[in-house]
């Protein structure tokens, strides 16, 4: 028996590396494994729900900038908006892979608010005719409970350390000089938007403004006032990215399922966040959009 011992613990070492080496494929796989491909192909990056980070969504964006086997990218758009940083953030993303590749946008059923901001920075932007767009604006949300507070006895005693720290306190209206000190806050955010939406999609500032007014559009209404380019589906874009990337025959497509934040996080969010942060969430969604119904 103990002359067996070394070959025993050899096995053992060989089954732990092999262990070791499948695991290690997983993690890959799981990582990478939507973006691997060694061949040209057409990367379909999906941007879904309300925008809140976008931190996985730019380094993803940043790799396919430098992967030489990644000729271009579509970005399936199906979002009501979201907040205002993660937008700006991601349409910087889309605008520095749009100097190396073509980048096209493809709308599903609604691409509005801080999900237009982002797609506007796409060489092209392709809708359906009934994809619900545009919604161009900013807004900003406050609960006023001060009537209720009144009917049942309760109330809250503030110490602050400046006249506008609280802001937006939902036992009390607001001021004539804080709803005018935020109304600057959203008038300098939609300058923003305009500005953004102007550069990405070669339009004179003035004349997005004129559309700019927080409503919302069909894809053929958009196509026509110039928000959109092109009416067609997720086939439409992806040929198209394929084509202006110079490749021919039937595209290659690697696809990037959108990643989901666990439900149990965005639970315990919603439960915290009226006592930790009532401006936060005004300004959370600051460019969201309608949803449909």
């Amino acid at each position: 028996m103990a002359r067996r011992h070394p070959i025993l613990r050899g096995f053992l070492i060989l089954v732990g590396a092999i262990v070791g080496l499948v695991i290690a494929l997983a993690v890959v796989v799981r990582i990478w494994g939507p973006e691997m491909s060694f061949r040209a192909a057409v990367a379909v990056v999906e941007i879904q729900g309300v925008i809140e980070d976008t931190t996985e969504l730019v380094e993803t964006l940043g790799r396919y900038r430098t992967d030489k086997n990644t000729v271009g990218v579509v970005l399936r758009v199906d979002s009501p908006g979201g907040g205002v940083a993660p937008a700006q953030e991601l349409y910087d993303a889309v605008w520095r892979l749009r100097g190396v590749k073509p980048v096209i946008a493809s709308f599903g059923n609604v691409a509005a608010s801080a999900a237009y901001y982002i797609s506007s920075a796409a060489d092209v932007i392709v809708a359906d005719p009934g994809t619900l767009t545009g919604s161009i604006g900013a807004i900003m949300e406050f609960q006023n409970y001060e009537a209720l507070a009144n009917k049942v006895g309760v109330g809250e005693t503030v110490v602050k350390s400046g006249h506008f720290k609280d802001v937006g306190h939902p036992l009390r209206p607001l001021a004539d000089d804080e709803r005018a000190m935020l109304q600057g806050v959203v008038d300098d955010a939609l300058s923003q938007f305009i500005d953004a939406v102007a550069k990405g999609r070669g339009l004179d500032a003035d004349r997005v403004r004129t559309l700019a007014d927080g409503r919302l559009y069909s894809g053929a209404q958009a196509q026509a006032v110039g928000l959109v380019d092109q009416l067609g589906g997720l086939d439409t874009a992806q040929r198209l990215a394929w084509e202006r990337a110079g490749q021919v025959g039937e595209p290659r497509i690697v696809r990037v399922p959108a990643r989901r934040r666990p439900w149990w996080l965005s639970f315990f969010e919603q439960l915290a966040l009226p006592q930790t942060s009532r401006l936060g969430g005004g300004l959370m969604f600051l460019y969201e959009g309608a949803l449909p119904h």
